[in-house]
């Protein structure tokens, strides 16, 4: 869908050539304009998926290709556009972001307007919104202002009668590539102005004692309007609440932003400037939370006043400060990796290359072992061994001389292993990471029996975190098991990000210094349901 995707934009800008602005007036180049013969069809997906939110005109019909406002009488186009092509279209006016940073996470406002520029004087097309967001972003609301009608996003409840019908009508809207939500407004007319409003939330990364945000705000320059004397404004309004009272301290940020206020545990940021092309760079801002030695506690919250859900809501909060003496646990890793035949290639050397540097982060005082499965199951060791460098040393040797892609999938049976090999643990955490790209169809018994044996386990059962490599893995089922697990969950959708995204989630998933947290206060509640927020 990607690759679709941004194949549409490329046809899309070869057809905006079409366009003529005026005397000395010309648009910016363009990749599709500028890049080499010999550039890798990966490179070019890249450079035309959405790095900030954008619209696009959805042409079928190339002879609608006009400029609304200067005709320029090009030859007739004969001919469809199958899938149709994707003209970007000019941003004009300001564009606000207003960010509220509490905890984990973020939410975003993003406000913009986008301007029909290459479809004629009363003529129609529909026009696709892509809203990429950042690490596990989640929309939460839309608004859509055209001349003479408006529209918004409704949250439908299961329950509703009407919930079919409105699911239908409202089916434009799909995620592409995990991260980035696209919708359609139908029936633009040529030279209108759109505008949006976006509202999502995405997690704050935190590392080493600093969170750290990272918002999607990279323009191309394809979305400049073509004249000089069309304005262009930049706001960023950045909300910062620690969330319990405890000082802020700002490490960066990609933009100039001006302090207006600062309290205890609460800051205030704004960017605001006029630009003469839209930002080439991502928003980002990172900062700490001070304390010297960990510390928690439990935030209360009464339901709204028309909140259909009348139960009460807590949170429950540690940060491990900047104590650094702070030791993690010993642990004892079983990685399970998928050997099966979907695996071939660039997904299978990659996983190969993000364990080995995993093995290379565990200290000497743990222990590992390996798993390879397809239909089988394939053994590095018999028992768990010390990680020693002889012993990293021999299992760089057996992934890269004893493992092939072939066969199907079967996770259940090395999980079954990995429990086994792992039950006699005692002083360690013991810690499984399983990786796959497929899809199989007993995911509920996988998770079933996981979430039956965790029961019965103790609290030295394993921690199960999993990771998803490509498209076509049941990312759900993966993140529910890691859910069910108590470990982790992520994903990379391209070969390349397999190796970073592997050792990110291995150094989250096994720096643990706290471990069977119990709160007295739970047990006396007649009913409980707790959502996992984990760094």
């Amino acid at each position: 869908m990607a690759r679709e995707f941004a194949t549409c934009v490329e046809y899309g800008l070869s057809l905006s050539k079409r366009i003529y602005y005026g005397k000395e007036m010309t648009p910016a180049a363009t990749a599709a304009m500028t890049r080499s013969v010999s550039a890798k069809s990966s490179d070019v997906a890249e450079s035309y998926f959405p790095t900030a939110v954008m619209a696009y005109a959805v042409v079928s019909e190339p002879e609608l290709v006009e400029n609304p406002d200067v005709p320029s009488y090009q030859p007739y186009v004969h001919g469809r556009c199958e899938p149709p092509a994707l003209i970007p279209l000019h941003m004009h006016g300001v564009v606000t972001m207003e960010i509220d940073c509490c905890f984990d996470h973020a939410n975003i406002c993003f406000s913009g307007a986008w301007r029909v520029h290459c479809i004629k004087g009363n003529s129609k097309c529909d026009v696709r919104i892509a809203v990429p967001m950042g690490e596990q972003g989640s929309l939460l609301g839309v608004e859509v202002d055209v001349p003479g009608r408006s529209c918004h996003s409704q949250l439908i409840e299961a329950e509703d009668a009407n919930y079919k019908e409105k699911v239908s009508k409202g089916g434009n809207g799909r995620l592409m590539r995990g991260s980035v939500y696209t919708f359609k407004i139908p029936q633009v007319e040529g030279g209108a102005t759109v505008s949006i409003k976006v509202i999502w939330s995405q997690k704050l990364l935190y590392h080493e004692g600093q969170f750290s945000l990272n918002v999607p705000f990279s323009f191309p320059a394809f979305v400049n309007p073509v004249g000089k004397k069309i304005s262009k404004r930049e706001k960023i309004l950045l909300n910062v609440s620690s969330g319990v009272g405890k000082e802020i301290l700002c490490k960066s940020t990609s933009h100039a932003l001006k302090e207006l206020r600062r309290e205890v545990g609460k800051m205030g940021f704004l960017y605001d400037a006029e630009v003469l092309t839209w930002s080439s760079a991502d928003f980002s801002f990172s900062y700490n939370v001070y304390s010297k030695d960990l510390f928690g506690g439990v935030l209360l919250q009464s339901p709204l006043l028309r909140d259909i859900d009348d139960r009460q809501m807590f949170c429950f909060y540690l940060f491990p400060g900047n104590n650094q003496s702070m030791k993690a646990f010993r642990k004892e890793v079983i990685f399970i990796i998928d050997i099966s035949r979907s695996m071939k290639g660039g997904p299978l050397e990659s996983a190969k290359n993000g364990l080995l540097s995993s093995l290379q982060k565990l200290n000497p005082e743990d222990s590992f072992n390996i798993i390879a499965f397809n239909m089988e199951t394939y053994l590095f060791s018999s028992v768990m061994e010390q990680a020693t460098e002889e012993a990293i040393l021999e299992a760089t040797r057996w992934l890269n001389d004893k493992l092939t892609a072939d066969g199907g999938t079967n996770i259940l049976m090395p999980l079954k292993q990995a429990i086994k090999l792992l039950a006699e643990t005692t002083n360690s955490i013991p810690v499984i990471f399983l990786i796959t790209d497929g899809a199989v169809e007993d995911e509920r018994d996988i998770c079933n029996f996981v979430k039956g044996y965790l029961t019965s386990g103790g609290s030295i059962s394993p921690r199960i975190s999993t990771f998803g490599i490509g498209t076509y893995c049941n990312h759900h089922f993966l993140r529910m098991l890691a859910q069910i697990g108590r470990g982790h969950f992520d994903t990379a959708y391209d070969a390349d990000s397999v190796d970073f995204r592997m050792q990110k989630l291995f150094t989250t998933a096994s720096s643990i210094i706290l471990a069977d947290i119990t709160v007295d206060a739970l047990e006396h509640l007649d009913s409980l349901e707790v959502l996992n927020s984990r760094y």
